[in-house]
């Protein structure tokens, strides 16, 4: 069985795989793989000249970021490790996967780990999209070890202790394959946002564990497809965030955390609306609309999932409101939401 698979899905990326590709491809000790997503800029072709050495699979269409890694991976030979990698990450550090791959070889019960994510643009600082490693609130909002809402800190070594995770940043993101299939990977419905937020919190309520590795370090661009404000981009996490809330919750907390997050989605939208903003409003209403439609499409898995279930409840997933705290307490980072 080969070893680690580290597999960028692409769409329309070619001139950040140009940028950005040789820094994996030089400093990684798996092997880089990587899948296109139907896309029209001529990425195939590029990958074709500039680096044969590059296996590449073509997908027939674009089949966003979920669907696109299930059948990327399911096209690969026997790996026992994935690792899935934004084609918008710079790598600076020799042998950088080494350190995960170590740790995932001497802890079978660890399913998912990631690197430490800094900023691209401004190194010396966390990455939005997953810093060190991610967390939810009682009603489903994410933030990192490095990130609380739009608050971004320095890295300086504060979070290097390697902690239980509720999630690893999809931007890379190391998986066992063992797992990923016992899991189902990636939920295909979401198309992308949230995806492998609802993927570990799958894994964490199957008994896998999920880390951070700050010896390995990754530097994301990051909002490469869809840039902050964008309604697209609203209107997915807000639909995939209820759906997830719907697939995962525990059985008795599943009413009272829905009505709880029916009123602050739509406090969200009426934000929106003040400042102006009618196409991100309209995309909350867009998903909660969405979210109601679709949600009969996933009682089957809500099932699975609470069969599979061997916690009652994820620890890492706390019992305070992060917009509380946030907002109110003015708890701007990590380390201030874990005071008591």
């Amino acid at each position: 069985m080969n070893k680690l698979a580290i597999v960028i899905l692409n769409w329309n990326g070619a001139e950040m795989m140009r940028q950005y590709l040789p820094s994996v491809i030089e400093n990684s000790v798996g092997d880089v793989i990587v899948a296109d997503n139907a896309s029209t800029d001529g990425s195939v072709q590029m990958l074709l000249k500039d680096f044969p050495q590059v296996p590449v699979i073509v997908l027939e269409q674009n089949f966003g970021f979920a669907e696109g890694y299930n059948r990327a991976l399911a096209q690969l030979p026997d790996y026992e490790y994935y690792l899935l990698l934004n084609s918008d990450v710079e790598i600076r550090q020799k042998d950088w996967d080494a350190p995960m791959l170590k740790y995932m070889d001497e802890h079978p019960d660890c399913a998912a780990c990631q690197p430490k994510l800094l900023s691209l643009l401004e190194p010396e600082k966390f990455e939005y999209a997953g810093s060190a490693g991610g967390f939810l609130d009682k009603y489903g909002y994410p933030f990192c070890r490095g990130r609380v809402m739009n608050t971004v800190e320095k890295d300086e070594g504060q979070y290097d202790e390697t902690v239980p995770l509720l999630w690893g940043t999809g931007a890379a993101l190391m998986v066992r394959a063992a797992d990923w299939r016992e899991s189902g990977g990636l939920d295909s419905r979401f198309f992308a946002h949230m995806e492998e937020i609802d993927l570990c919190w799958r894994l964490r309520t199957m008994g896998k564990r999920i880390v951070c590795i700050a010896q390995s370090r990754a530097y994301h661009l990051g909002g490469a497809t869809l840039h902050q404000g964008n309604p697209r981009k609203t209107f997915l996490n807000f639909r995939n965030n209820l759906l997830m809330l719907y697939k995962n919750l525990p059985d008795h907390e599943l009413q009272s955390v829905m009505r709880v997050r029916c009123f602050l989605d739509y406090l969200a939208a009426f934000q929106f609306l003040l400042k102006g903003d009618l196409k991100n409003c309209s995309a909350v209403f867009k998903a909660r609309h969405a979210f109601a439609k679709m949600r009969p499409d996933f009682e089957k898995d809500r099932r699975h999932i609470q069969q599979l279930r061997k916690n009652e409840r994820v620890p890492e997933r706390m019992e305070f409101s992060l917009l509380w705290q946030y907002y109110v307490k003015g708890r701007k980072t990590f380390a201030d939401l874990k005071k008591k």
